[in-house]
């Protein structure tokens, strides 16, 4: 069975070099670039499982390279671990805008890191039954192929867009809180601020263009997707 790929894309090599031989013992395949235009190279080319990413690298900014990978559908569903050291809850939310999956601050425990790429990877990969689809009108999932599909066309959505999406999409109808939506979407040990569903929110309506309006804002709850009665 082949190794999962993880790329590291980070340019303090004493972090990289503790961060590979954590994760080779793990049994991962490490691929490593000190840059960020070396990284968001060998993200396109070597397609990885998952990218742990530094924000603040030479070249091109790890926010930058998050953008591009998101707006490629050959690189769109790799999930990406942000890695930095800025701690102001606005660089988390403009981390979660560009499309990242999660976000870690230094200095952090090797072990939690290691746990969140577990649950990163695990929902990544997860097999699903070949019938999973989800339809409403022109919108639809595929589970199977992980695919969103609007009017026949793919959508470039983030896996966490995809989870979101997901869950709003199986219980029509129904007011998810905004933990609601952490928990099932995001994941259990993932950075839980407000703001962060609202910015996921926001981009999987601006992807989904026309069909953005069936989630509705549920004032002082959270979100819901319209039911399709009520959606004619």
């Amino acid at each position: 069975m082949a190794r999962e790929k993880i790329l590291i894309v980070e340019d303090e090599p004493s972090l990289t070099d503790v961060l590979a031989y954590n994760l080779n013992r793990e049994g991962y395949e490490v691929i490593v670039a000190h840059d960020g235009k070396e990284g968001l190279r060998k993200a396109q080319m070597l397609l990885p499982d998952l990218v742990i990413l530094d924000i603040m690298l030479p070249s091109l900014g790890g926010l930058e390279i998050c953008k591009e990978l998101r707006a490629s559908p050959t690189t769109a569903h790799i999930p990406v671990l942000m890695l930095t050291a800025k701690t102001e809850e606005t660089d988390q939310v403009v981390g979660f805008a560009v499309g990242a999956d999660d976000y870690v601050t230094k200095p952090f425990s090797v072990k939690v890191l290691l746990q969140r790429i577990k649950v990163l990877l695990r929902r990544a990969s997860a097999v699903e039954p070949a019938s999973e689809i989800i339809e409403s009108g022109s919108l639809r999932i595929d589970k199977r192929s992980h695919r969103v599909l609007l009017d026949n066309q793919p959508l470039p959505l983030t896996p966490t867009e995809f989870r979101l999406l997901e869950t709003l999409m199986r219980q029509p109808g129904r007011a998810f809180s905004r933990q609601d939506l952490m928990e099932s979407a995001i994941g259990d040990g993932a950075i839980v601020l407000e703001r962060t569903i609202d910015v996921h929110i926001k981009s999987l309506r601006r992807k989904l263009k026309h069909a953005g309006e069936l989630i509705e804002t549920v004032r002082g709850v959270g979100y819901r997707f319209r039911e399709e009665e009520m959606a004619r």
